[in-house]
């Protein structure tokens, strides 16, 4: 069985996105369900995958970022409104055999991301 996980990766500070919240949701037709809530480490990942096991089948999925309050919290000056606030990455997973990794590199004015494994 595979699983997911992410990490977050402060371009601005050159250093992991220790402190950020996210959220994920599986997409079940237009309804959005929140499956966990988690915080991001001191390396800028999460302490266990999001999903595995039974847990992790396939579908749609959206990871939510809370970069705009951590860069806040981090002292970084933000224009109101904030340019990247929420980052919202959604995307799918096709084969629960395989692991996902969806990182966030970002900073104050923009992100990506990429599938990982």
């Amino acid at each position: 069985m595979g699983k997911l996980s992410t990490h977050v990766l402060d371009v601005t500070q050159g250093k992991p996105g220790a402190g950020v919240k996210l959220a994920l949701y599986v997409i079940k037709g237009n309804e959005k369900v929140l499956l966990k809530n988690a915080v991001t480490n001191s390396d800028g990942r999460c302490d266990a995958p999001l999903l595995q096991g039974d847990e992790f089948v396939t579908g749609r999925y959206e990871l939510v970022f809370g970069a705009g309050d951590y860069f806040a919290g981090q002292g970084v000056e933000l224009p109101a409104p904030r340019f990247v606030d929420e980052v919202v990455i959604a995307f799918g997973i096709a084969d629960a055999a395989q692991n996902y990794h969806v990182p966030l590199v970002v900073s104050p004015w923009s992100y990506s991301t990429y599938r990982g494994s």
